[in-house]
């Protein structure tokens, strides 16, 4: 079994001091243009109008009941 990362002391085509010399690496490439595929939309951060018109909605039902408990005592 090798190991993923070998002793930089007996590395092939690297000086000491771990320096890689003139002519051992490959040219430089050209980069990508543009993106492969579009990126998704960002979520949204906080609550839309719905959820929060159908909680208050269930919030003022609870208070008009406990009133109408109240006043019928």
């Amino acid at each position: 079994m090798t190991t993923p990362d070998p002793d930089p002391e007996r590395t092939p085509g690297l000086e000491p001091g771990g320096k890689v010399p003139p002519g051992e690496t490959p040219p430089a490439e050209g980069g990508t243009s543009g993106i492969s595929h579009p990126e998704p939309p960002e979520l949204r951060k906080g609550w839309g109008a719905m959820p929060l018109v159908l909680i208050m909605v269930v919030v003022a039902l609870v208070a008009i009941g406990l009133i109408a408990m109240v006043v019928a005592l």
